[in-house]
């Protein structure tokens, strides 16, 4: 975790693993999802940050997560970016999740 002036671009890639995980467990559904997986896990963090980020999903969200829940590896990149500018289009967001990734359990991937 870095520091709490991080570029739009540190936060996404420290939100990935989350976010991926998230996808991962519920697929499309993710942004659909409120308090039915335990508060505390990674997952339900990532659905917490996928939330804030893209607020309920539009068809444009949907399609990236759909892709994202496909790929692995690069193909992820296409949500990343989204990510990267949703926190550049909001300079208030970035901040945010990145204080809610201070407060994350150890358990995800970070690399």
């Amino acid at each position: 975790m870095r520091n709490s002036r991080q570029l739009p671009v540190d936060v996404a890639d420290d939100v990935m693993p989350f976010a991926t995980l998230a996808i991962d467990a519920y697929g499309v559904s993710v942004l659909a999802r409120t308090r039915e997986s335990a508060a505390g896990t990674p997952v339900a963090l990532g659905t917490r940050v996928l939330q804030r980020v893209f607020g309920r999903g539009d068809a444009h969200t949907r399609g990236l997560i759909e892709r994202a829940a496909r790929a692995t590896g690069e193909g992820r990149e296409a949500l990343r970016s989204a990510i990267v500018a949703a926190f550049r289009d909001d300079p208030v967001l970035g901040p945010e999740v990145a204080a809610m990734l201070l407060r994350a359990p150890l358990t995800a991937d970070r690399t």
